[in-house]
């Protein structure tokens, strides 16, 4: 694509250059290749301007920066107010082909888990559909694992791309905090979004909750086009604030949950690995079975649910299809069962509300004691660590605290911050080690939830990553102690 035409009305392209044939797009020096734009993006941490030499080495054409930024480089700079939105609306024009229907779902917790659910229901369906987060991509061809939430943007626009390739015409995604805020998705021509919940999180980025909550904001804000459906979880502290922002800019807006207009639920019963509920909808009343333990679960599903209906299933399709679903990967997932009949559940939480819920909902069915497992992972919001203890310790019975991804940080001071809200917890910095002493603590009756890591395969300390799966160490522990 010549570079004219990619850059037409994104960005200014230097007299001269607009013939230069572009072959691809990157934001990292070290991935251009001969023909190339190099999108030079300031960074917490690295500035890209810095490495424009580098990627001329490496055969870019042409570099994209910021209008008045200072590069040393011979090629031609392609300049624009906001680089990082010009390079996601440049590489949705370049590589073109999106699934027909897309949607984004932003939150702090649940992200996962209602694409994934999205995913499902329009498979049940009959549509060729795919989920993509943070962990990984799901289409009827594939299941890679991923590292982040939501990709770059150069990246998913390729990976759209590609699912369009395979047959996909419909497609899920996760739309985190960052990824709103870095103009990853301004790329993607998006069908609806829904907003799950906001909980304390990513402070160590964002200046405050409010400005969190704006971040998120920006799918209804920014992302969707007037008019295009937003589908709101009604029960949590911010919902009514998201509903006012969404409806004020435009959305029309459909609530699901306890106090939903479009799906309201209003019956639920819990038992021991799902749930049954009665679910409200202009259609009557519609039971259902959701065969997964834990009412945020009914949150995510229901949220889901509101997205496929919004962009084309119908109503008795879409809570039908709830009775099949499976838990996203390290999302309250069991991970196994001792011998005394102990179920051992791992979990992605690792932020203070997503721990609060998950000890609750594996409360109604312990009879026994809940043992958990935390820890909390080194250079992010340092905040959380003592809320993160102060939760265990009043919803749990035993509590150990371990390292989780201490990263950089010493994780002896990480533990000890959670430990300073945690009075009675035992700590066990070895995370296979506190694992173990979990399982053998478990007795008839209990139940016993791993937190932090969920589908992770790695551990981070000291600027190494080691393998490292909750999953495999949980299986290995009731093995070895005939638990």
């Amino acid at each position: 694509m010549k570079l004219g035409k990619l850059a037409e009305g994104i960005g200014h392209v230097p007299s001269g250059a607009e013939e230069i044939e572009i072959g691809g797009l990157s934001l990292d020096s070290r991935t251009v290749e001969r023909g190339f734009l190099f999108a030079a993006l300031p960074g917490s941490k690295v500035d890209g301007a810095a490495h424009a030499r580098d990627a001329e080495a490496n055969g870019a054409v042409a570099v994209l920066c910021a209008e008045g930024a200072s590069i040393s480089t011979t090629l031609p700079l392609v300049t624009a107010v906001s680089p990082r939105m010009a390079v996601a609306e440049m590489a949705a024009r370049f590589h073109g082909a999106q699934p027909e229907t897309i949607v984004a779902v932003t939150g702090t917790a649940g992200k996962t888990s209602v694409a994934s659910f999205v995913r499902q229901i329009w498979a049940r369906t009959g549509l060729q559909a795919a989920s993509i987060g943070t962990t990984g991509v799901v289409s009827p061809t594939r299941s890679d694992y991923g590292t982040l939430t939501t990709p770059d943007p150069v990246a998913l626009a390729r990976l759209l791309a590609d699912l369009k390739g395979e047959g996909v015409t419909h497609a899920s995604l996760e739309a985190s905090s960052h990824g709103i805020d870095q103009h990853r998705l301004d790329g993607v021509r998006l069908s609806a979004g829904a907003f799950t919940n906001l909980g304390h999180d990513h402070l160590d980025y964002h200046a405050d909750l409010e400005d969190y909550f704006t971040a998120k904001m920006g799918l209804f804000t920014r992302l969707l086009e007037k008019g295009a459906p937003a589908v709101i979880n009604t029960d949590d502290r911010w919902s009514g604030r998201a509903i006012e922002i969404a409806t004020g800019c435009g959305c029309t807006v459909h609530t699901v949950g306890r106090n939903g207009s479009l799906l309201t639920l209003s019956r639920l019963e819990h038992e021991r690995d799902r749930q049954a509920a009665e679910i409200k909808t202009p259609e009557g009343i519609q039971r259902i079975v959701l065969p997964l333990a834990g009412e945020f679960q009914m949150s995510n599903a229901l949220v889901a649910a509101g997205l496929a209906i919004v962009t084309g299933t119908a109503i008795p399709d879409a809570l039908a299809a709830l009775e099949g679903l499976k838990g996203a990967s390290g999302r309250l997932e069991k991970a196994g069962t001792t011998r005394d009949g102990v179920p051992v559940f791992v979990d992605y939480a690792h932020k203070p509300d997503a721990l609060e819920n998950v000890l609750k909902a594996v409360r109604p069915f312990t009879t026994g004691r809940v043992v958990v497992v935390i820890g909390c992972g080194g250079d992010r919001d340092k905040a959380k660590r003592p809320m993160m203890g102060e939760i265990a310790s009043r919803l749990a019975d035993v509590v150990i605290v371990t390292d989780d991804n201490p990263r950089s940080e010493v994780p002896a001071t990480i533990r000890a911050e959670i430990l300073a809200a945690a009075p009675g917890a035992r700590e066990i910095g070895d995370r296979r080690e506190a694992i173990r002493a979990a399982v053998a603590e478990a007795r008839t009756g209990d139940t016993v939830v791993v937190a932090g890591k969920g589908h992770e395969t790695g551990q981070s300390a000291g600027g190494v990553t080691q393998h490292f799966s909750d999953h495999e160490e949980v299986a290995a522990a009731i093995t070895e102690l005939g638990a």
